[in-house]
């Protein structure tokens, strides 16, 4: 009689079950390996989303001051055209008021240079006394007699004058000269040529001159 036995042979089963074990342990291995990179993946990913969430609030913020210094310079061109206007007025006024009361003060001033008597040219002290130290002879002299001096022409354009007059010699030429060199109301003072003439009157001779100097307001 032939017996056939379906059980597995229990040496051949206790010799099997060693090398199952090591094929579990790495594919475990491999899961556990897979499960961390995942984890891993995610804290990363969840590391790069906040510091990009908080550069986004930055710039927000950053957007939101630059949106604010737009509004308030909105009107920037505006208000500075505004204001060269304003400068462009002011510089207007201030020229007419120059040329209303200059003329007025540079003839004054000439009337005291030819007053007996006056206060002599408007000049600074101190360089008037350093000039009577250093050169006398351009100080200006205060017993000189204005009277022997006419002014008959006054012409004024463009801030620069010329007077022409009568005097009784080119000394008395020469002292308004120095005056009005030393005035602040004049400057580039020049004795143009002149001549000697006889007065059709009294037939006494004079000298005929023509001064001409830029005059300061």
């Amino acid at each position: 009689m032939v017996r056939i036995n379906l059980l597995p042979d229990r040496r051949q089963a206790g010799r099997r079950a060693p090398g199952a074990e090591p094929k579990q342990l790495w594919l475990f291995a491999v899961l556990g390996a897979a499960i961390a990179a995942v984890v891993l993946c995610l804290f990363v990913q969840k590391v790069k989303q906040d510091e990009l969430a908080q550069i986004v609030a930055e710039n927000g913020r950053s957007q939101g001051q630059i949106d604010a210094i737009k509004k308030q310079i909105a009107d920037h061109p505006d208000i500075k055209a505004r204001l060269g206007e304003l400068r462009d007025r002011e510089d207007a006024i201030q020229k007419l008021q120059s040329a209303r009361t200059g003329p007025t003060a540079t003839l004054l001033e000439l009337a005291h240079l030819l007053t007996v008597g006056g206060h002599g040219p408007t000049t600074d002290r101190d360089k008037l006394e350093q000039m009577k130290r250093d050169n006398p002879t351009e100080v200006y002299n205060p017993n000189w007699d204005p009277r022997r001096l006419w002014i008959t022409s006054y012409i004024e354009a463009d801030r620069v004058v010329k007077m022409n007059g009568l005097a009784r010699d080119g000394e008395d030429v020469s002292e308004l000269e120095r005056r009005l060199k030393l005035s602040d109301y004049f400057t580039n003072v020049r004795l143009l040529p002149g001549q000697k003439v006889v007065d059709g009157t009294s037939h006494q001779e004079l000298f005929h001159f023509e001064l001409s100097a830029k005059v300061r307001y």
